[in-house]
Formats: C-alpha cells, sequence, structure tokens
C-alpha cells in the first residue's frame, strides 16, 4: 500500500470528508486532493500534522505501512472527552433583584471626554522659509525646432486580435 493510500484510509477512518480533513490537520483543501489522486506526495511536514492530530495512528504503519494502522495500548485507561459546560445566561448572572427597577443608580454619568482637555492648537502658522518654486520650462527647447527636425520611424507593432503581433523595423 502506498503513502498516498495510508493517508486515504487515515482520511476515512477519521469520519471526516476531504475538506473538513485538511481544515482538521491545517492544510490547504487542494494538499488532500493531489495527495489521494496521488499527484503529488505528501512532505514530511504534512505527515507530522496528522500524527500530531491523531496521536492513535502507528507511527511505523503512516510512513512504511508495516504494523497495524492503530497503536495498541497496553492497558491504559480510556480517557473520555468530557464535553465543554455551556455557557450561562448573561441575566443569569445579574442577583440584583431590583436591577432596571432604580434609577438611580442605573443612569449614566457623563464625563467630559478626555479629548476636550488638550489646548487648542494655535492660530499662527509658521512660513516655510526655505521652499523654491519648481523650475518652469525654460531650458526646454520650444516644440517648433522638435516639428523643424527630420523624423524617422524607427519600429511599427501590428497586434492581431488572436493576441498575436509582428514587428517591423525599418
Amino acid at each position: 500500500m502506498s503513502l498516498n493510500d495510508r493517508i486515504s484510509k487515515v482520511i476515512a477512518y477519521s469520519g471526516l470528508t476531504s475538506s473538513e480533513f485538511a481544515d482538521e490537520i491545517d492544510v490547504q483543501r487542494s494538499n488532500i486532493s493531489h495527495i489521494t489522486s496521488g499527484r503529488n506526495k505528501p512532505s514530511l511536514d504534512f505527515i507530522i500534522k496528522i500524527k500530531e492530530r491523531f496521536p492513535d495512528l502507528d507511527w511505523d504503519w503512516l510512513i512504511t505501512g508495516k504494523g497495524e494502522m492503530l497503536q495498541k495500548k497496553a492497558d491504559e485507561p480510556v480517557v473520555e472527552k468530557t464535553p465543554r459546560p455551556s455557557l450561562p445566561d448573561l441575566f443569569s448572572l445579574i442577583d440584583d433583584q431590583n436591577f432596571g427597577i432604580t434609577e438611580s443608580e442605573d443612569t449614566i454619568k457623563s464625563e467630559t471626554p478626555r479629548e476636550s482637555n488638550i489646548p487648542g492648537a494655535s492660530a499662527k502658522r509658521e512660513k516655510i522659509s526655505d521652499s523654491q518654486r519648481l523650475e518652469t520650462e525654460k531650458d526646454s527647447q520650444p516644440a517648433q525646432a522638435v516639428a523643424n527636425q527630420e523624423v524617422k520611424v524607427k519600429r511599427i507593432v501590428l497586434f492581431f486580435d488572436n493576441g498575436k503581433f509582428e514587428t517591423f523595423e525599418p
């Protein structure tokens, strides 16, 4: 049995779909598809993630295919997962029988926001003395000089509908 087949067997053993299995061991879903189809071989990191998530798998079987899929436990007590207790209702946490009746205790005290304690910005603005104007285009040649020069065609490029093109250079 190949390593890809063993991983397929582990997925079947887990009782999860390929997508759920990928999420469970924290890999991309496409990795599972590529490995189970035989396109790619699993990396060591991938196998370690499987072993960490399913510690009852036999390491030798997972790597080499020798032995049994599951480790044989020597009379170890089975530790069952205890379900998490549900969160308590928020209203059951309130012990005050008069909650919401006494307005004096339930009113919100208005406080001045901290932002109002910031001193106002000064209206005086500093002048930037070291700024300079951008250079004008006095140094560049006038457009008429370019018009008087001889213009030569350097290259002609034709683009076709099918995405191809041709280049002509005289």
